[in-house]
């Protein structure tokens, strides 16, 4: 049986606050950005793989010189540009890790890296997630073809054989939801990749059976996913949902999964184009 922890609920404790430090960097990086030219001026030179002269990008952008070099020491004092000089010309590069702290720190001001929730914690008690056992195939397998004929769950048409998931499958990672003895969900993960470096990555699936959703099934095999993957060493789970199944987004958001991003356009199905959410959750023990 899935056991739940006690969980603490927003009411009960306050997220934890954005550090002083971290509040005055990323606030000068924001005042900084607060003049359009400068903006337009951040994207040129980032646009430029070589970097660009003073001169250059006075002219890109229609400004005097001493203009542009006002802008320029403005950039390069809070570290999104660096300036070096080639022979009596300036010029001006981006600073690559630029590309990575703005868009860190849009996510840490919005809460986006705040410390998430392991896993839901109002499981019902009715449901037992375990282990995936020989005599389960038929029923994952029909729950699978379920999923398939919703048009919302997976870009497959065609249930895979016991085979294929069998080899596929993580074999510590594979489970059956049941509620009164009858399979009524499964959830399991997939390596994403035989090279070494990514032997704690996976990719999951959970479904639930046609007429028993909305019962807390998906709570509790996400809950037993997500805590074995933990206590198995797998330290990053990630998944793709198309983005109408909203239900299954705010399942993963609930298990402590971020929404990456959206992948457009990235698979037919049925010869029709789809997005697919893109998320991912850490384990906390990295």
């Amino acid at each position: 049986m899935t056991t739940t922890a006690a969980s603490t609920s927003p009411a009960d404790a306050p997220p934890p606050a954005l550090p002083a430090a971290e509040a005055v960097t990323y606030a000068e990086w924001f005042a900084c950005l607060a003049e359009p030219t400068r903006v337009r001026m951040l994207h040129a030179v980032a646009t430029a793989p070589r970097g660009i002269t003073v001169g250059a990008l006075a002219d890109a952008l229609g400004i005097s010189q001493s203009t542009c070099s006002h802008h320029v020491r403005k950039l390069a004092g809070v570290g999104f540009v660096r300036t070096h000089k080639e022979g009596t010309a300036t010029l001006v590069t981006v600073n690559a890790a630029c590309c990575v702290g703005l868009p860190h720190a849009a996510d840490a001001v919005m809460g986006l890296l705040a410390p998430r929730p392991c896993c839901p914690g109002d499981v019902p008690a009715d449901v037992e997630v375990r282990a995936l056992r020989d005599e389960d195939w038929d029923a994952v397998r029909r729950i699978y073809g379920e999923g398939i004929d919703t048009g919302m769950a997976t870009f497959e048409t065609v249930v895979p054989s016991r085979e294929s998931l069998d080899v596929k499958w993580l074999p510590d990672h594979r489970w059956v939801a049941e509620l009164d003895g009858e399979v009524v969900g499964w959830a399991a993960a997939t390596p994403v990749s035989a090279r070494e470096v990514y032997s704690g990555v996976a990719e999951t699936s959970i479904y639930v059976a046609d007429g028993h959703q909305g019962r807390g099934i998906g709570k509790a095999l996400i809950r037993r996913q997500v805590t074995a993957a933990d206590d198995g060493g797998l330290w990053t789970l990630q998944t793709s949902i198309f983005p109408e199944n909203r239900a299954s987004v705010g399942l993963h958001h609930s298990a402590g999964f971020r929404t990456l991003g959206v992948r457009e356009r990235i698979g037919r199905r049925d010869g029709v184009w789809r997005d697919t959410v893109f998320m991912e959750r850490r384990s906390p023990a990295v």
